[in-house]
């Protein structure tokens, strides 16, 4: 089905935090790749997801989320960054995710609730941002969540603990390996206002306003000043 069409149907607007495997995409061990995601629309039948790596029409995949459980899946259309999944599951459960989607709409619109999450981590309205690498190398990204001292990000590549990077335009090192990317640790902790530049908008690459910390070192990565 044409996103376009899915939009006129039936739909609930929710964000739930996910994963997904895509076929044919693996790590060095092997294994397929876990990435994370977010719901941005769903009903019964099918849901909008934001994604780091989209995948092709007609892909099959495994899916996870948090307040949903597992899904197996069909990608019936793509766009900028997110696709559109075809959910396969029998009826009792489409009933089932049906009276979810009723009450988790109630429940994200209870500013209450809203406030206690914010509180506990800081998830951007627009989740896209980009990896500056030590090569110099510029890759896509998607925040997974974050907070004043660091940010968790899934992106196609997994730099390895200790590199030095930027997410946007904040600068960190990666500190540990997670089953659907990386989480890192910036040089100095950040403010509400800094952690604006995490996301990077659709087609826009943005120097690390810090860049003056780090210079090349001989190996070609870079070395902390």
């Amino acid at each position: 089905m044409p996103v376009q069409d899915f939009l006129n149907q039936r739909s609930v607007n929710v964000t739930v935090d996910g994963s997904y495997t895509l076929p044919n995409w693996y790590d060095p061990q092997g294994r397929l790749r876990t990435f994370a995601c977010r719901t941005t629309r769903v009903s019964p039948f099918r849901m909008i997801v934001e994604v780091p790596v989209v995948g092709k029409v007609g892909d099959r995949l495994t899916s996870y989320f948090r307040d949903f459980g597992k899904f197996e899946g069909r990608i019936s259309d793509t766009m900028d960054r997110s696709f559109l999944l075809e959910l396969e599951m029998t009826r009792a459960r489409r009933e089932k995710l049906s009276d979810m989607l009723v009450w988790l709409e109630k429940k994200q619109k209870n500013p209450a609730i809203k406030c206690i999450r914010k509180d506990a981590r800081f998830v951007p309205s627009n989740p896209h941002s980009t990896l500056t690498l030590a090569d110099g190398s510029v890759h896509p990204c998607f925040i997974i969540d974050a907070s004043a001292s660091g940010v968790a990000v899934s992106a196609p590549v997994q730099p390895p603990i200790g590199m030095p990077l930027a997410v946007g335009a904040c600068i960190g090192r990666v500190v540990r390996l997670l089953p659907n990317g990386i989480a890192v640790q910036f040089v100095e902790k950040q403010n509400s206002r800094a952690l604006e530049r995490l996301s990077v908008k659709a087609g826009q690459t943005e120097a690390p306003a810090d860049s003056g910390q780090f210079e090349p070192a001989a190996s070609g990565g870079f070395a902390a000043v």
